[in-house]
């Protein structure tokens, strides 16, 4: 089992928190103040609107009720649209920035009659490295071939952004393994950050063979998952999370009572959810935390549950009214945890996994400092700090200490 995992899992998942907070600084930041909302006031169901037009419309309580939380989804949805289209402009702006001190390079290329290399991901351009041994020797698949991934299909295209090739066989010459030998192969890989990636191969080899069983299926689902993280490319990221998310449904489908079937369905939901619009997030969310418990009822001795979980309870506690009644709102109920019930579940993982992850002994930090608790805060402090960095979450977590060491120190 993997000892951290990646941030953005978290922040897609919990009840929607990125896209409520979003909208709570477009509010008060973005909008004029003589444009802006009574944001309370907005978001009471007590409250009704001051316009003849709604007052003709609604003939009793219950019609009011509709109506008035038929319009706040609305609303909350062309938010939350256009702050997706401005991150997608500021995107857009920041790569010009970056092309402009290239422009000249880039004309004078064009002129002498030199061909231009379009940038493709790492990830991308390692597989199709793989693939050209394969290709070569057999006819290869045409661009509008679909394909099946596990029961789920996907259509290639000829473009580099769209196309994400996982042919029926990475290796020309593929050995042939029974499924006990495989599956302690494809774990042991998938140890190292570096290997992910061969451990994904090697399932992807496999899959024909070993498609109907349920702890190839549940590997193959999580292969996915990694190959999401270790993505650079937004369209690949999509691409995985959804082919990851269907084997998960499929895992939880056909093995209700394995916890590890639930584990990876919820982080695949968690996955997902960082392209949905903030209705789906907060329903995402909601997946995520109840088939999370029900992994832990399975697997009750599996630290990186607890983690997960930590990080749920933690996130939610720092939700302010406003945007917990913006949750209800969308969801019908309105999510409540506290720093105390996040400080058990990280404290699990510690006593189930001694130094499980630096990114566990920050949270543990951020706890101890909420309850004014200085003296253990310092000490997982400096837990951090000795935890070597071998993953992206490790380096986002040893910058985040030393940002929490210094604070304590003034």
């Amino acid at each position: 089992m993997p000892h951290s995992t990646n941030k953005e899992l978290i922040l897609g998942i919990m009840v929607g928190t990125t896209g409520i907070s979003l909208l709570l600084l477009w509010y008060h930041k973005v909008r004029k103040p003589r444009t802006a909302m009574n944001l309370p006031k907005f978001l009471s169901l007590g409250n009704t609107f001051h316009s003849m037009t709604l007052q003709d419309e609604v003939r009793n309580g219950q019609g009011a009720a509709a109506i008035f939380q038929g319009r706040q989804i609305q609303i909350l949805e062309k938010l939350n649209e256009l702050l997706t289209n401005m991150e997608e402009l500021k995107e857009e702006i920041r790569v010009l920035k970056e092309a402009i001190p290239k422009l000249e390079e880039y004309i004078q290329g064009e002129l002498g009659g030199k061909i231009t290399v379009h940038k493709i991901s790492p990830q991308h351009r390692a597989r199709k490295k793989r693939l050209a041994t394969v290709q070569s020797s057999g006819t290869s698949n045409s661009s509008e071939e679909a394909e099946s991934e596990g029961g789920y299909i996907t259509a290639n295209t000829d473009t580099e952004e769209q196309s994400f090739p996982v042919p029926k066989a990475f290796n020309a010459h593929i050995e042939e393994l029974n499924l006990d030998v495989l599956l302690q192969k494809a774990d042991s890989l998938r140890m190292d950050e570096s290997s992910k990636m061969e451990s994904f191969e090697l399932l992807c080899d496999h899959k024909e063979k070993f498609r109907d069983e349920i702890e190839f299926i549940w590997r193959f689902a999580r292969a996915y998952g990694d190959m999401y993280e270790l993505s650079t490319n937004t369209q690949e990221k999509k691409h995985y999370a959804n082919i990851g998310k269907t084997l998960g449904e499929k895992a939880i489908t056909r093995a209700p009572m394995n916890g590890h079937c639930h584990l990876w369905y919820a982080v695949l939901c968690g996955y997902v959810s960082e392209f949905e619009g903030l209705q789906n997030k907060i329903n995402y969310g909601h997946r995520f935390k109840e088939h999370l418990d029900k992994a832990i009822q399975f697997l009750p001795e599996e630290p990186f549950l607890y983690y997960l979980k930590g990080r749920y309870c933690y996130t939610v506690s720092k939700l302010s009214w406003i945007e917990k009644k913006m949750a209800a709102t969308l969801f019908g109920k309105i999510p409540s945890s506290t720093v105390e019930e996040a400080l058990q579940n990280f404290l699990k993982v510690e006593e189930l996994h001694p130094g499980f992850s630096k990114s566990n002994y920050v949270f543990l930090a951020k706890c101890y400092i909420d309850l004014e608790q200085i003296d253990d805060a310092v000490k997982f402090c400096d837990l951090a700090v000795l935890l070597p960095c071998v993953t992206k979450e490790d380096r986002d977590a040893q910058k985040e200490v030393k940002k929490i060491s210094t604070s304590l120190k003034r």
